[in-house]
């Protein structure tokens, strides 16, 4: 059984499901708490949510980061 925890993998080689989220300020508002939560199936804790706001603010790109 899954253990259901929920990190930021930025290298995307953890093993597990996983989610990419736009790094644009919008993304972030709409997708952490509907977007992810559903791709997930498990519920986004309020710190990890607020790490991924700090970690997207003002960043420029896509998915990676790399458009």
């Amino acid at each position: 059984m899954p253990d259901r925890r929920v990190t930021i993998d930025p290298t995307g080689r953890l093993a597990g499901r996983g989610a990419y989220l736009c790094r644009q300020d919008d993304c972030t508002r709409i997708g952490i708490r509907r977007a992810l939560t559903q791709a997930l199936e498990v519920p986004i804790p309020d710190e990890l949510a607020t790490e991924l706001a700090a970690l997207t603010m003002n960043t420029e790109g896509g998915a990676r980061g790399q458009e």
